[in-house]
């Protein structure tokens, strides 16, 4: 990475390609703040990746701290896995270790942004698999970020031994029980002063919102909490 070059115009360049909604302004936070939490020995948990635009702007600060790797979670899910509901929309499920795991249950895709948005992708990789992987390629992170198909459950499971995380980036499915459950599998791993990022926090999601104020402001254990656009990141108090 370039001593010279703003960091926000490093961000742009390598995520410019890669299909996604995370604007620069959020990629740039959560580079800045997993960049600055370094002083702390955990590695890094994004929960929702897609084709791997986060990732990126965490991988990149992992790489500049030394050390940190990514873990990456997500459904990758397939073409064949997503299917049109009774009233036009879309949604997909993921079969995860005989488990059948489904996405935008409650909020579905609506049929213009799946075509303008998410079919292309398929049309442009093999999968969501492959863009991931792609993107983590072109930007030499492929040996920091470590993408693994699957939900945090299926993660908590599997997950190295002694794990500890100082950030976590939650953005998967958006529902009451689905975030609070990803809460629940993250303070197991989330060191004290360790942050969580939420995606979509109070900006229309009921489900995200619900559960942020349910387990985390109204619990007392965090600190710290601040919004920026449509992410909301608080720190785990020490």
């Amino acid at each position: 990475m370039s001593q010279t070059t703003p960091v926000a115009t490093l961000i742009e360049e390598a995520t410019k390609d890669i299909p996604g909604w995370s604007p620069l302004d959020q990629l740039l936070t959560l580079f800045t703040l997993a960049y600055t939490s370094a002083d702390l020995p955990g590695d890094i948990l994004e929960l929702g990746s897609w084709c791997g635009r986060s990732a990126v702007a965490l991988g990149m600060a992992a790489k500049l701290s030394g050390k940190t790797k990514v873990y990456c979670v997500d459904l990758f899910p397939e073409k064949n896995d997503w299917f049109r509901n009774k009233d036009g929309t879309y949604s997909f499920a993921v079969n995860i270790n005989g488990r059948v795991v489904g996405a935008y249950g409650e909020q579905t895709v609506w049929a213009e942004p799946y075509e303008r948005d998410i079919s292309p992708v398929y049309e442009r990789f093999a999968g969501i698999f492959d863009a991931f992987s792609t993107s983590m390629s072109n930007n030499g992170l492929s040996d920091l970020v470590v993408p693994i198909k699957g939900d945090l459950t299926s993660f908590s499971k599997v997950a190295p031994e002694g794990f500890q995380v100082r950030l976590a980036f939650i953005d998967g499915d958006h529902s009451f029980e689905a975030v609070s459950n990803d809460i629940a599998l993250v303070e197991r791993f989330l060191l004290p002063g360790g942050w969580i990022c939420f995606d979509d926090a109070f900006s229309s999601y009921s489900g995200v919102d619900r559960a942020i104020e349910t387990h985390i402001l109204a619990s007392g254990r965090y600190e710290y909490c601040q919004q920026m656009n449509r992410k909301l990141f608080v720190a785990r108090r020490r």
